[in-house]
């Protein structure tokens, strides 16, 4: 067990929070003290590798986006868990979660039979019941967000090559992979794990209040069906029905990213919902990127403030000697299209999270660009 506040290693002082009709074979899940969380993930009893099955506790709930941040095509397993008896409030924007919340994330790749990782939207496969077949994938890491009395605690946990357990890495890690595609093609490349400060930094979408907040579980992502065991059901809808929500309003009410891929949806609304939870957490007004002036969140309107004819505050590599973040019609002469394209450490864009292109999202961006109307004369 390490203790974050200073060098030498601790042993116990965790809270143990028991949870009903759990099997008495299995631990409860473990509420570690912020100066002493373990080294390995197991020792939290969220997410465990049992019996071939990267196996949820009880009460330990999975959930899904509307539209996922990218992350060089790995599958992601979320999961949330909140101490019996508490609930998170709503808010339109945050929602506000108990102490003691555990909200986790692995980052996972399905298996080719030559043991190389697959490129695939298809996630049938991946999973035994709600958890993960370890026979059908290779897992990365898994990512910890712990709400304590004085704020959120990141941890990132690396998996080990047996995928018996992941280990804590605080200076983050690389993992050198190869990928292949439906089509037979096949691209090397380098998998990073954030260090510390770097979970830090991008979960702190407030750049002066520097607190680390949950991006991805909020109201405007979460509104949507999930695939449970007992069947589908809206996300909002199953949290308060199993007492993780309170104070949800109707759902006509709850804002609505959409699947940056549903082509029912129009293309305005998904390249708005790439570019809310791609950029969002930075380029907002209080985010790391608010110097910019450029403001990719849900919330903004201002056609200016997205992009359109926005020059840059800055010239140089990362803007392609562009003259414009968004010219309207023109994908080709825009900064915006140039960042998300690039895998240059110089110019890309989001910064951290991807060392490949995500070629899906910038076709839509592209697509989108293409449709504005207007120029820049």
């Amino acid at each position: 067990m390490r203790n974050l506040l200073s060098p030498r290693w601790l042993g116990g002082a965790v809270l143990a929070l028991a949870l009903a009709g759990c099997d008495a074979s299995r631990e409860s899940v473990t509420l570690h003290e912020r100066d002493a969380v373990p080294d390995n993930l197991s020792q939290w009893h969220v997410v465990e590798a049992l019996d071939g099955t990267l196996s949820l506790n009880d009460r330990v709930t999975p959930y899904d986006l509307n539209t996922a941040l990218f992350t060089d095509y790995a599958h992601k397993l979320r999961t949330v868990w909140m101490p019996e008896g508490t609930s998170a409030a709503y808010g339109e924007e945050d929602f506000e979660y108990p102490v003691g919340t555990i909200i986790s994330k692995t980052f996972y790749y399905p298996l080719a039979e030559d043991g190389s990782v697959r490129r695939t939207d298809d996630y049938s496969q991946d999973f035994a019941g709600n958890g993960l077949n370890l026979s059908k994938v290779k897992l990365i890491e898994t990512r910890m967000l712990v709400k304590r009395v004085d704020g959120w605690q990141a941890l990132p946990y690396v998996w080990n090559e047996a995928q018996t357990d992941a280990v804590l890495e605080i200076a983050g890690d690389a993992k050198r992979l190869q990928m292949v595609s439906d089509d037979g093609s096949s691209t090397g490349f380098t998998y990073v794990v954030p260090d510390f400060n770097q979970c830090s930094g991008c979960h702190a979408d407030n750049h002066t209040k520097k607190a680390v907040r949950p991006i991805g579980p909020r109201a405007r992502h979460l509104n949507k069906s999930y695939a449970y065991e007992s069947g589908g059901e809206n996300q909002l809808i199953y949290w308060q029905q199993m007492g993780y929500l309170s104070g949800l309003p109707d759902l006509t009410e709850v804002p609505h990213n959409v699947n940056f891929k549903d082509a029912t949806a129009s293309l305005e609304e998904r390249a708005r919902s790439y570019l809310d939870i791609n950029c969002g957490h930075c380029h907002n007004p209080s985010g790391a990127a608010d110097t910019s002036g450029l403001m990719l969140y849900s919330a903004e309107q201002d056609m200016r403030k997205l992009g359109v004819c926005k020059p840059p505050v800055a010239a140089g590599t990362g803007s392609g000697d562009r003259r414009f973040a968004i010219v309207p019609g023109s994908p080709d002469e825009s900064i915006l299209n140039f960042r998300v394209e690039s895998t240059d450490p110089g110019a890309m864009m989001p910064e951290l999270g991807r060392s490949l292109t995500h070629e899906e999202g910038t076709e839509l961006l592209k697509d989108w660009i293409a449709s504005l109307p207007g120029n820049c004369s």
